[in-house]
């Protein structure tokens, strides 16, 4: 089995806007204000969406633009949780689950097992699965300025009722990793996070074409291998390439009736790799006196392309919409070569998926 990773970085610019807010205000002049996700690193703000709205607008994408049929959700007083059927919702193999649930054991005329009580008895069906996507909030590059918008509702008869929001102008960047290896296959064992199937679920996996392997890592006592359930190949690629592709047209983000923002990249950089270290994450970087210009550093990418060189599998795109950033565009260009394809958003992730097709077996 290849333990190969999807490492992706991306930037998004975004103008006049309030992606993702963090409740309401507690020193305003008015009842009805809203502030922002902030937070401060080295006595700088800066703007940030959190991973779970990210994850969210993702979702919400793969449903609306590749058809996902999403996995339904229970609620249960004070916890919720999905079906937890990763070989029927393709968004439970990719995003994960932990569903903490009893089922009554059936005999075999489907009537329910009785304890010396007379109650019916119950089996522990509990499964987690830890996500194969893994991605990090966005975060503004450069220390970002909020400014407090002032509204009024003034169509009712009397007084007008006065709110705020604040809003902001921003490049953002957010890295993600997708454990190519681990989508579309499912640990059997007993432990937390790997026991992403029950009993009933593994059976009807083996008996639908799914294939039983062993796990190249974990053994028992006797030094057997455990076993994994995997989804036929060409399931797994759909599912992994999907959820790649869902970036060309994600939207999401509060405050779209008025505030309506593009969240697609608008530069991109997608590679394998055959280890979970992810080797982006400082190639953009804040600059000028109060640390407010965002720039991408092309010595940055030409280290880590150099340094992971090892490390890299096949070959590395990256992408830039035109009329973002264009004056690093001469110094982008002395980055392409036979293993770097410089192109646009969607070649790039387009030639990307291209790629996957052959490194997901």
């Amino acid at each position: 089995m290849d333990l190969l990773k999807t490492q992706g970085f991306l930037l998004i610019d975004v103008d006049v806007v309030a992606l993702n807010n963090a409740g309401a205000v507690t020193n305003a002049n008015t009842d009805n204000g809203v502030v922002t996700k902030k937070i401060t690193k080295n006595g700088k703000k800066y703007t940030y969406v959190s991973g779970q709205s990210w994850r969210y607008w993702w979702r919400d994408t793969l449903k609306k633009d590749f058809g996902w049929d999403l996995s339904p959700i229970t609620r249960e007083g004070k916890i919720a949780f999905t079906d937890a059927n990763p070989l029927k919702f393709a968004d439970d193999d990719v995003f994960g689950y932990m569903k903490a649930a009893k089922d009554v054991i059936l005999k075999e005329d489907g009537t329910p097992e009785l304890d010396s009580k007379g109650k019916e008895k119950k089996e522990d069906v509990t499964v987690t699965r830890v996500s194969p996507l893994k991605n990090s909030v966005l975060v503004s590059v450069a220390s970002t300025q909020t400014e407090e918008h002032w509204s009024s509702m003034t169509r009712q008869e009397g007084n007008s009722v006065p709110y705020t929001k604040e809003e902001y102008s921003a490049i953002m960047k957010g890295m993600f990793s997708i454990d190519l290896a681990q989508v579309g296959t499912f640990a059997t064992y007993n432990k937390t996070g790997f026991k992403n199937l029950t009993l009933k679920l593994q059976e009807e996996a083996i008996s639908n074409g799914c294939t039983l392997l062993d796990d190249p890592f974990v053994k028992d006592a006797k030094g057997i291998a455990k076993k994994l359930v995997q989804l036929p190949s060409e399931l797994r690629r759909k599912r992994a390439i999907e959820t790649i592709k869902a970036l060309k047209t994600i939207s999401g983000g509060a405050m779209q009736t008025n505030n309506m923002a593009d969240v697609t990249p608008k530069f991109i950089i997608l590679a394998t790799t055959n280890s979970g270290n992810h080797p982006f994450s400082h190639i953009a970087k804040g600059e000028g006196l109060y640390n407010n210009i965002a720039v991408i550093s092309i010595e940055a990418i030409k280290e880590v392309l150099e340094d992971y060189n090892d490390q890299i599998k096949g070959q590395v795109f990256i992408g830039k919409r035109t009329g973002f950033m264009d004056e690093i565009d001469a110094d982008l260009q002395t980055l392409a070569s036979e293993k770097v394809i410089i192109t646009s958003i969607n070649q790039a992730i387009d030639g990307y998926c291209s790629q996957l097709e052959n490194q997901i077996v």
